[in-house]
């Protein structure tokens, strides 16, 4: 075994979007390349920083008399999913950050947002990515917008909504899966750099 620079990758956006979110119970995909259901809504561009996935382990750590660690015990685990969304003029970019019962009516007739204490919504998320010479897909079953950051509006940046997903674990205990396929076998290469 030897280093490999091929598998050296920088993470794009997949062209088209990259940042999907649907109603919990959508159909979700099993691998890199399946079509979405239409229930995924697009919401869109994101900030330069890209995307963000914390993975923090509590564990407690248990010492001997004398100062020997002896062992570890797992106290849980949180995963979640951090972005800034610029897009902030669409309607489910929207959605996404206050709750689908709280944004109505569109662009063009006028769009009501209702900020509150409702509870927002339960939903699926999905991540696309294109790697050096592959494609990533990331499946979050189960998430809640737990965090949205300050809201700037200058005329010096492009106004967007730090928005921070918790995941919750599945039937199957999985926080989130990711599936990866090389490019070539992906398909047509329209989405791949």
């Amino acid at each position: 075994m030897s280093n490999t620079v091929s598998n050296v990758a920088a993470g794009k956006p997949k062209i088209g979007g990259a940042v999907y979110s649907a109603p919990i119970g959508t159909t979700l995909p099993t691998d890199a390349t399946t079509a979405l259901a239409e229930a995924f809504a697009c919401l869109g561009y994101v900030s330069e920083d890209g995307l963000k996935n914390a993975r923090e382990f509590d564990t407690e750590k248990i010492k001997a008399w004398g100062g020997d660690e002896v062992l570890h015990v797992d106290n849980g685990k949180s995963d979640s999913f951090s972005y800034t969304l610029i897009e902030v003029l669409n309607v489910d970019v929207l959605k996404h950050v206050y709750g689908s019962e709280n944004v109505s009516g569109t662009l063009s007739t006028g769009i009501t947002v209702h900020a509150n204490n409702k509870p927002g919504d339960d939903i699926s998320m999905v991540f696309e990515l294109v790697l050096r010479g592959a494609v990533k897909r990331i499946v979050v079953p189960c998430a809640h917008v737990t965090e949205v950051g300050e809201v700037s509006y200058t005329d010096s940046d492009a106004v967007g909504y730090e928005t921070t997903i918790s995941c919750g674990p599945d039937a199957n205990g999985d926080t989130h899966l990711e599936y990866i396929k090389t490019a070539a076998a992906a398909s047509s290469g329209s989405d791949t750099a």
